[in-house]
């Protein structure tokens, strides 16, 4: 399996931005389609993000849609969540995670990261 490391979660007031970044190691990056999910306080992790392995595909939730941006780099074997706008309720714990499949369901995807918190103030 690929192993993942996120990073660049943090404590931002309502409005601000945030780059997340993950990378990965142990197996082919390029090979991977990857995603991001989150998890609140309280409530299931839910689906983010996901890009396709040459990055011509990308999902997003309505709820982040034109807010968040998905990105990667094969080169540096790096996949990225821009966060704009951010609002309280996106404060989670961020989960980055790989799979061979495309898709927005927690099953299309075989491998997770261990989380970064972002916490968004009002």
């Amino acid at each position: 399996q690929v192993q993942l490391v996120e990073s660049g979660g943090g404590l931002v007031q309502a409005g601000g931005s945030l780059r997340l970044s993950c990378a990965a190691s142990g197996r082919t990056f390029s090979n991977y389609y990857m995603g991001w999910f989150r998890q609140a306080p309280g409530k299931e992790r839910e689906f983010v993000s996901s890009i396709s392995r040459s990055e011509s595909i990308t999902y997003y939730a309505d709820s982040v849609k034109g807010r968040f941006t998905i990105s990667r780099d094969n080169a540096k074997n790096t996949v990225y969540l821009q966060m704009n706008s951010l609002k309280p309720e996106d404060t989670a714990v961020y989960y980055c995670a790989a799979g061979f499949r495309g898709g927005v369901l927690q099953a299309d995807f075989g491998s997770w990261g261990q989380g970064t918190q972002v916490t968004v103030s009002s």
